[in-house]
């Protein structure tokens, strides 16, 4: 499938959702900001979080929840293709922390989250509401020279009071979602290429889980990794796919995967948008863009408190 370019220029764009109106949030991890932009390709400046923010979605109270990273130190990288790219690498020597950040629609930014338990988050960097009005999020962590941190998945609640640990010891996990009915939570380990599913016996409680699939591997490095996800109304998972720069769709049971390009070596994340949600938003970290594919063969699952 073809897509269009909607703009550019952004500083490796990362969490896109759709607002109420219409346009399009983004983060941009290396700018430590979010983005509105309008369906001509039209530029504002929404919020200044600091640090790296990552994943970003609606609350139930209209307002935005961002998964803050802390940042990275940022250093140019040779592509296998043999192109270079400014890339996220280890934690900084300005690292903000792990947080869970709220920004009202007036772009005022407060702190909900600093750790879970008496541990610090490290890396947040995805979440996803459910229909309760909490959210799951993942904390991927961080890297430095000598050590890194395991992963893990947390559940949440808007105002602040509640944070709660769901799994943790996971591979670096990334992106997250829920199935069309709630039941199950999906998310992704990056360096692993696997898709996991969880079966919910609550809110916030794990169940058994299981991989469901692995995007293809292929590109210049002959590999793939796996980044943020998003839901189609199939129950199909969406996975932004890194390396082998695309969009992979794993159905739910795994027994379909395909693999659409999208000739971005760092594909970073997607959403659906547009008033039958049948445009798929994607964020091109290597190129800054945020494209569109228009008409996608299936349409997207409508996220609890989407406009």
């Amino acid at each position: 499938m073809d897509h269009r370019v909607i703009t550019d220029g952004l500083a490796f764009p990362e969490g896109p959702l759709e607002l109420p109106g219409g346009d399009i949030l983004v983060t941009e991890i290396r700018r430590g900001t979010l983005t509105r932009i309008k369906p001509d390709g039209t530029k504002s400046l929404f919020a200044t979080t600091g640090g790296g923010p990552n994943g970003a979605a609606l609350g139930p109270d209209g307002c935005v929840y961002v998964t803050q990273n802390g940042g990275f130190e940022w250093h140019e990288r040779l592509l296998p293709d043999g192109t270079t790219q400014v890339a996220p690498g280890m934690q900084p020597a300005d690292y903000i922390g792990g947080q869970i950040q709220r920004v009202t629609m007036a772009g005022e930014v407060t702190t909900l989250y600093r750790s879970c338990g008496g541990y610090p988050l490290k890396g947040p960097n995805d979440l996803v509401f459910d229909a309760a009005g909490n959210f799951y999020f993942t904390d991927l962590g961080k890297t430095r020279p000598r050590d890194s941190d395991r992963g893990g998945i947390y559940y949440a609640s808007p105002d602040g009071s509640m944070i709660k640990e769901v799994l943790y010891g996971v591979e670096r996990p990334n992106g997250i979602g829920l199935s069309p009915d709630g039941k199950h939570l999906y998310y992704a380990e990056t360096p692993t290429n696997r898709v996991w599913a969880v079966e919910l016996n609550g809110p916030g409680v794990a169940g058994r889980r299981w991989v469901i699939g692995s995007a293809p591997t292929g590109g210049a490095a002959n590999m793939a990794m796996l980044d943020s996800l998003c839901v189609d109304s199939e129950g199909n998972v969406l996975v932004a796919t890194l390396a082998n720069g695309g969009i992979t769709s794993i159905s739910h049971d795994g027994t379909r995967i395909t693999h659409t390009a999208t000739g971005d070596y760092f594909t970073t994340n997607c959403c659906f948008g547009g008033p039958d949600l049948r445009t798929l938003y994607v964020t091109l970290s290597t190129k800054g863009q945020l494209v569109a594919f228009d008409n996608w063969p299936v349409a997207g699952l409508k996220l609890n408190y989407q406009a």
